[in-house]
């Protein structure tokens, strides 16, 4: 294999990359607690974009609600890095890339 061959592939690889994260960096999931009375929805860069909160549990002690909001933000998060592994682990083509860390 020649050499602009195998720079041509490392620069459409390294395109892909950057295209699999904008889209990772864009997808969004939701992480959930109290049987679904906290839902937490947040993008793959680990920003929450929404909150929701059952109307029922506005009554609960705070203590009650914060540990709940605290836990759908814990799921959320492991959503979205089992998602962001899923893509990477596709796009590496079975390459084992878990301790890649992510520019965001």
């Amino acid at each position: 294999m020649k050499i602009n061959d195998i720079m041509k592939q490392a620069q459409q690889m390294q395109e892909q990359m950057q295209k699999a994260q904008e889209e990772m960096a864009n997808k969004e999931v939701q992480g959930e607690s109290g049987a679904g009375m906290v839902k937490v929805v947040m993008t793959g860069r680990h920003d929450v974009r929404r909150v929701s909160i059952d109307p029922g549990l506005m009554s609960e002690d705070k203590d009650v609600l914060e540990d709940l909001l605290a836990a759908a933000v814990n799921d959320a998060v492991r959503k979205v890095e089992d998602t962001n592994r899923d893509a990477m682990s596709g796009l590496a083509g079975g390459v084992d890339l878990s301790n890649f860390k992510m520019p965001f």
